[in-house]
């Protein structure tokens, strides 16, 4: 059986004042939350409570916030978040969400799930974009490498420990590549026909 608990979690960050915590936990005991957790941290640290909460909330609980900032750091995370709760049927409420409260469970609510997660992927496309760009540009000056092959960065070391009678296991231990990797050198090393090439 669920038990039904409404659950509350309030967040500021570090540089905020303790007084608009108390404000969060005063907002959310008027709402009738029973159990509480509440932290100062800032968004992009460790939020110990939120996932204490999030671990405490079972099937027919509903987990109540004050603001959706004091839950995600952005649009994906706060999705992410809310599919959990989805997934493990616990409703969400915010008690202000541009002004007015809402619920997951209700239309509304379901619509702005849809809304998040068309947001979500419309900041994945612009992310994805800008980093297509930013290396278009980075090649056409010149400054871009790509990323180093780690298997060829390191097949001089592998060759030596080959020389020194070590095994492929042994080698990729070493080297800290796999084992699929130590081969493939060694196969350039000896070419197809199993003859080594000339360096």
């Amino acid at each position: 059986m669920s038990s039904g608990y409404l659950v509350g979690y309030a967040r500021t960050s570090t540089e905020e004042q303790v007084a608009g915590l108390e404000a969060q936990v005063s907002a959310l005991k008027q709402a009738g939350c029973k159990k509480l957790f509440s932290e100062r941290v800032s968004s992009v640290a460790e939020r110990q409570q939120l996932e204490a909460a999030l671990n405490f909330v079972r099937e027919g609980d509903t987990f109540v916030i004050t603001r959706l900032d004091r839950l995600a750091r952005s649009t994906q995370d706060a999705l992410r978040i809310v599919e959990d709760l989805e997934n493990r049927g616990v409703n969400l409420r915010i008690l202000d969400f541009g002004g007015e409260p809402v619920a997951t469970k209700s239309p509304h609510g379901k619509l702005i799930l849809t809304m998040f997660s068309a947001v979500a992927e419309f900041e994945r496309c612009l992310m994805l974009e800008r980093q297509r760009h930013g290396i278009a540009r980075a090649k056409a000056e010149g400054k871009y490498k790509g990323r180093k092959a780690t298997a060829r960065a390191k097949a001089h070391q592998v060759k030596a420990l080959v020389a020194q009678g070590v095994g492929p296991s042994e080698i990729a231990r070493k080297v800290g590549v796999s084992r699929s990797s130590v081969y493939r050198v060694l196969e350039r090393a000896m070419g197809p026909s199993g003859v080594r090439e000339r360096t």
